[in-house]
């Protein structure tokens, strides 16, 4: 039989009637000849309580522990579907992480997957299951325990199952009905898209979509997973959601796909370095080594001997980066005179696989801004994207006005 993954999201499966919905969408795809893999998340709000459990009981807490806690709320889904299903006469069985087993490495609360055998679920497969059941999120360490695959891993679990088993696809249930244009909470005209290039969504993922996990949208890309993104809220429709799939598939190849935009970023700048060799290295060796994500950089003309040195980083990190760069002086790694830290603005990008044979799409984007009286922080550009840091309070006229000068409503 061919095989198809079905992965529910937490508020997919978030009460009992829910999960019968969703059971009922699998029994559709058994009986249209599917054996099925169904990938779950825990129900929704159930990771996040597990979490607060285990941050009250230990601030300092042991990862491996972490895992053992925060894992169980996709056994409990699990569980909920398989009997479920089993209830609609359809043959189900759950799987923890471990029985599969899904093999990672030992870096808990944040592991990667390194194999998914197929033996054991193709085994059952043969003997007449027709449902497997996976719990999301979950693994098994080479040490031995369970791990978690960080915050978003059922969708990275559920790609990866099917690249492992050679699905014909890979449906994403979630509360949204697809890939938007923009978020159609800041913009009205916002329009759904029926297809996107992987490099496009990973691109949105990246830069502050919500709808996929980045992780997940690598993996579909390396081993060309045909994505579907749908709502688990709407009728059954083959045709319903957003097919995330290679380049030469998607025939919609605009200069721009989508706006993204990300609230909680920084700008920071080290005012008067000392402009010699090894200077980068000297700013960004030690932010690496305290986990700051630096993103955007940007550097001045050099003058006597001096420059500016600008970047973007989350909000949250901008203490660390302040204490990294101000250890770093310390030691006498770095020279510079001051840090000054923007904490009030956001980054918003534009993104098309089409800029690579369209030109002027950044004039574009700068004319329109522009049009709208924002100014424009920092900028840095890719093949596919460009993207700019401007005041915060200008965010959703700035999306707005993005997606109304590319014209994204139009299909």
């Amino acid at each position: 039989m061919p095989i198809l993954v079905m992965k529910f999201g937490g508020t997919s499966v978030a009460t009992l009637d829910r999960i019968r919905r969703a059971a009922k969408r699998v029994g559709r795809e058994v009986a249209g000849g599917y054996d099925v893999i169904v990938i779950v998340s825990a129900m929704s709000g159930e990771t996040n309580k597990l979490v607060g459990y285990v941050e009250e009981t230990s601030p300092l807490f042991d990862a491996r522990e972490y895992d053992a806690v925060v894992s169980s709320g996709e056994n409990v889904t699990a569980g909920l579907m398989a009997l479920t299903l089993q209830e609609m006469d359809v043959s189900a069985r759950s799987w923890q992480g471990w029985q599969v087993p899904l093999k990672t490495n030992s870096a808990h609360a944040s592991a990667r997957i390194e194999e998914i055998p197929t033996g054991n679920i193709l085994a059952k497969f043969g003997e007449g299951m027709k449902v497997a059941v996976v719990a999301g999120f979950q693994g098994i360490g080479d040490d031995g325990r369970i791990t978690t695959l960080g915050r978003g891993g059922s969708d990275t679990t559920a790609v990866a199952f099917a690249a492992s088993f050679k699905a014909e696809r890979c449906d994403i249930f979630t509360d949204v009905d697809g890939v938007y244009t923009t978020d159609p909470r800041i913009c009205g005209k916002a329009r759904k898209l029926d297809k996107i290039a992987f490099e496009e969504m990973l691109e949105l993922a990246s830069l502050g979509a919500k709808v996929l996990q980045t992780r997940s949208v690598e993996l579909a890309m390396r081993y060309n997973v045909k994505l579907r993104v749908l709502s688990s809220f709407e009728e059954h429709n083959d045709e319903a959601g957003t097919l995330v799939c290679a380049e030469e598939d998607n025939m919609e190849s605009k200069a721009v796909a989508g706006v993204a935009y990300s609230k909680d970023e920084a700008k920071v700048t080290l005012i008067s370095v000392a402009d010699r060799p090894g200077v980068s290295a000297a700013i960004f060796g030690p932010l690496a080594d305290a986990g700051v994500n630096v993103d955007m950089i940007v550097q001045n003309i050099s003058e006597e001997g001096r420059t500016d040195m600008t970047f973007s980083c989350p909000t949250n990190q901008v203490k660390r980066a302040e204490k990294a760069v101000n250890d770093a002086k310390a030691r006498g790694e770095i020279n510079f005179h001051g840090l000054v830290a923007d904490t009030e603005v956001c980054k918003v990008s534009i993104v098309g696989i089409g800029m690579r044979s369209h030109a002027g799409v950044a004039a574009r984007m700068f004319q329109a801004l522009r049009d709208e009286n924002i100014n424009i922080k920092v900028i840095t550009t890719s093949e596919i994207k460009v993207s700019v840091l401007i005041d915060r309070k200008y965010m959703e006229l700035a999306v707005q006005a993005l997606h109304d000068a590319f014209e994204l409503e139009k299909g």
